[in-house]
């Protein structure tokens, strides 16, 4: 297992993108040839403590991480997204994932940051492509002529989001399937608080993505009975992890944290998408 002090964690933008890709990457030592996309709700960004903590425990076990900004954020410091937003936000959850692809590879990302190649140390500099002496093809090549072509990530990277975030990632993957290997989905906001009838369950139906969902008992945004009717609309495989006496925040608010339950999140993802820790 890497330690917390052998991770890299740097900011990173690809400012050749339409929308723009703005976040955090976390780098570990050893990769184990996975990653992670993960992005935050509507009145938070990435440096929520969820986010952080959750990227944490991932990077210290060998996954390399991005936890990024979305376009809306990206334009405004505060408050929530506009009704014009989801569109675009999905479009900026595609290009991270896009970076991570094409111009990351968590097999050469370490190398990349150990030999000083790869500046990601500002905010504002963009990842190169990567150079002519980096294998793209070959016998690790998948699909060949796809979109995965250059690393064989067809399998590898997963896509995860807070609330907000994480329906939009749903949303993505059911108007894009096979675009990542599962969803990681934390207070899926089912509908507003105290309007159970505005479900937001219409493109479920089309979700072919594999998904593990992580929801508080007490989240005023969904109850567990709700969360587990509206799991079976999907048509692909799901998982719901319920966290005993959460709210939506599921016991990040403010400057608390809860030092257990990424582990626990980690390990029922691993498990539910059959992945060595």
């Amino acid at each position: 297992m890497t330690l917390l002090s052998e991770i890299s964690i740097r900011e990173f933008a690809d400012n050749t993108a339409d929308p723009k890709v703005r976040g955090f990457l976390h780098v570990p030592e050893t990769s184990n040839g996975n990653a992670l996309v993960l992005t935050h709700g509507a009145g938070s960004n990435a440096q929520a403590p969820l986010l952080i903590a959750l990227a944490g425990t991932f990077s210290a076990t060998g996954f390399t991480v991005l936890r990024c900004d979305l376009p809306y954020r990206q334009s405004r410091s505060f408050g929530p997204p506009g009704p014009g937003d989801a569109a675009r936000d999905r479009a900026g959850l595609k290009n991270a994932i896009a970076a991570i692809k094409k111009n990351l590879g968590a097999p050469l990302l370490a190398d990349f940051a150990r030999s000083g190649d790869f500046q990601l140390t500002e905010p504002n500099v963009v990842a190169p492509p990567l150079s002519r002496s980096v294998p793209q093809g070959g016998d690790s090549a998948k699909n060949e002529g796809g979109p995965n072509v250059a690393l064989g990530w067809d399998d590898k990277i997963f896509l995860a989001g807070h609330s907000y975030g994480g329906r939009q990632s749903s949303v993505l993957c059911s108007e894009e399937p096979g675009l990542v290997a599962g969803l990681l989905l934390l207070s899926y906001p089912l509908h507003p608080p105290r309007r159970h009838e505005q479900q937001r369950t219409q493109h479920l139906p089309n979700l072919r993505t594999p998904a593990l969902f992580v929801h508080g008992t007490r989240d005023p945004f969904g109850s567990i009975a709700e969360i587990e009717q509206a799991l079976k609309l999907i048509p692909a495989r799901t998982k719901l992890l319920t966290v005993e006496g959460a709210g939506h925040d599921l016991g990040f608010k403010g400057k608390v944290t809860k030092e257990e339950l990424p582990k626990q999140i980690f390990s029922e993802f691993t498990a539910f998408f059959s992945l060595s820790s």
